[in-house]
């Protein structure tokens, strides 16, 4: 009877050592490697590439293996694609694996970037699946993570440069205006219908105001042209156009010296106006117009000109009656200047009576401070005396964007695209502030309209360092000295280019020294890291909390300094 007890035992002894022999055993960390070795955010992701190996005589032939990458952190985890492979018995449409020979594979995965991820790493979880059973093998640690240096943009983006809707303000605008004496054919003598055309009174007219208004206007001289019609031969019209110059000279100086005007007179002629004859006959209606226009590229010299011309006998007769008549004149012009308010005059009136300046003299006044309350003043009249000019209102939400009260500066812009939707400073405007909200797609749309923007350039330099194209990025920032420039610059490897643009950027803040701490890091310079984190933190407290959990400075946590400083 004993030896009947026992062998039913022995066989079940047996029977367990046989079912935990078939199991798959644990696999080891050395079997994995990972692209980038330390995790890192792109993009607003977290891609990783896995390149794994299964030993010989690991992967059974009757089961498949579900390989499932986790991020993990404190407090939280995220799953990655998995991957299914199966031994060679298994009949199914996924990799299979050689028992004998083992086996590689490459699977990848791209998180969602969190804050969290941070202090993070990378597991990899296998679950067995074997005649309806399912049993874990041990999950193996196989990189750390995340570099998170590419999401400083949303930090980076509080000293970006927005676009401020400029005024067209110019203090002296150029002025002109013209007036016509015409002549009768072959005559040269100023007749009195013409002297006192209303186009001539008009001229006078204002010669006269543009004197006698010493402050807000000022004569430059006046000009006067005189011309033949290209009929009656170069002899006769050089002679001709030259006696109308001086008629017309000596009565507009008599008439200047009368008035009691003392300007510089300026004048001269044209014996055969080809040009003015091109000009009119190009704008008439006349029907051999195109057969006129080719005789006159196709010959230079104007008495071959003129004999063609006669040719067309039909064509001539219109030319006659009503082209050439118009250039046989004289042509008065008047230069003279608008002068507006200096800026001590804008100044005063801006303080006395600022309702009298137009809006371009009230925008243009905002840029005679440096001082943002009084911008803010400034800009707030402007919206209450000329409350449909959308400028005023972009400029506002600058100053809102640069004080950080992003909200304030979006009520502004949207204000400002609702009075003018192609504003292409408000739009740029708008394109920081949903990348500053994390908003990718709707920072593409306003910079697309954002053409023409003094600012697009760095704005779009933004947008691309948030969607990881980092080259293009830097690219698109130029020479410009900022933050976000260096900050591409680091994130595109060039660590002598980043610590040039930090050097040169003027009022540097927190995060200036922060991008330098990194730059330090990369290069191997230790104090560089350990006195720009000190500045850092001194200006910005909240960055020695950063800086604990910051791979970046991964190497520098044995650091005695560094601890010091992150505590």
């Amino acid at each position: 009877m004993a030896k009947k007890f026992y062998l039913p035992l022995l066989m079940l002894a047996i029977l367990v050592m046989t079912s935990c022999s078939s199991k798959m055993g644990a696999l080891k960390s050395s079997y994995f490697t990972t692209t980038p070795e330390v995790l890192e955010a792109v993009g607003g992701k977290v891609p990783v590439t896995i390149n794994g190996q299964f030993p010989e005589k690991f992967f059974k032939k009757n089961v498949t293996l579900t390989v499932t990458p986790v991020l993990k952190w404190d407090g939280g985890q995220v799953e990655g694609e998995p991957a299914i492979f199966q031994g060679e018995k298994i009949e199914g449409n996924y990799k299979t694996i050689s028992y004998k020979n083992g086996g590689n594979f490459v699977m990848r995965s791209n998180f969602n970037y969190q804050p969290e991820m941070e202090k993070s790493e990378l597991y990899l979880n296998f679950k067995v699946q074997k005649k309806g059973k399912t049993y874990d093998l041990p999950p193996v640690k196989i990189a750390d993570g995340v570099i998170s240096t590419s999401e400083l943009v949303k930090n980076t983006l509080s000293s970006a440069n927005t676009t401020t809707a400029e005024d067209a303000y110019q203090r002296i605008i150029k002025q002109k205006k013209e007036a016509n004496i015409m002549f009768l054919i072959q005559q040269a003598n100023l007749r009195q219908n013409q002297l006192k055309s209303e186009g001539m009174n008009d001229f006078n007219k204002t010669v006269k105001d543009a004197n006698a208004d010493t402050k807000g206007k000022a004569i430059e001289n006046i000009e006067i042209s005189a011309y033949a019609s290209p009929d009656g031969g170069v002899s006769l019209n050089d002679k001709l156009a030259n006696k109308r110059e001086n008629n017309t000279t000596g009565y507009l100086k008599k008439q200047l010296k009368k008035d009691k005007i003392n300007t510089n007179v300026d004048s001269k002629y044209t014996a055969q106006d080809w040009e003015g004859f091109q000009e009119l006959v190009s704008k008439s209606n006349i029907q051999d117009k195109d057969l006129i226009l080719r005789v006159l590229s196709m010959y230079q010299d104007p008495e071959k000109r003129e004999s063609e011309i006669h040719n067309m006998s039909a064509a001539f007769r219109d030319l006659a009656d009503d082209i050439l008549p118009q250039l046989r004149r004289s042509r008065l012009t008047l230069n003279y200047q608008l002068i507006g308010r200096s800026d001590e005059e804008i100044n005063e009136t801006l303080k006395n009576d600022p309702k009298a300046l137009n809006i371009e003299e009230l925008l243009y006044s905002a840029t005679l401070t440096n001082k943002d309350s009084e911008k803010k003043d400034i800009y707030t009249k402007a919206t209450e005396y000329f409350p449909q000019d959308f400028r005023a209102y972009n400029n506002l939400g600058e100053l809102a964007y640069r004080e950080g009260n992003y909200s304030e500066a979006a009520n502004y812009y949207k204000k400002a695209v609702e009075l003018n939707p192609n504003s292409a400073e408000a739009n740029t405007n708008l394109g920081l502030l949903a990348l500053v909200n994390g908003n990718k797609d709707a920072a593409t749309t306003y910079l697309a309209k954002g053409t023409g923007a003094k600012t697009l350039n760095e704005a779009l330099g933004n947008l691309y360092i948030a969607q990881g194209q980092y080259d293009r990025a830097v690219n698109s920032f130029g020479d410009t000295a900022s933050n976000s420039a260096a900050l591409a610059q680091i994130l595109s490897k060039n660590y002598s280019a980043a610590s040039t643009t930090l050097s040169n950027i003027k009022d540097g803040d927190a995060y200036t020294s922060y991008l330098k701490a990194i730059v330090g890091a990369r290069t191997n310079d230790t104090s560089a890291v350990i006195n720009n984190l000190k500045d850092a933190i001194n200006q910005k407290s909240a960055l020695a909390k950063r800086a604990a959990k910051d791979l970046e400075f991964a190497k520098y946590f044995t650091n005695s300094d560094f601890q010091s400083l992150v505590k």
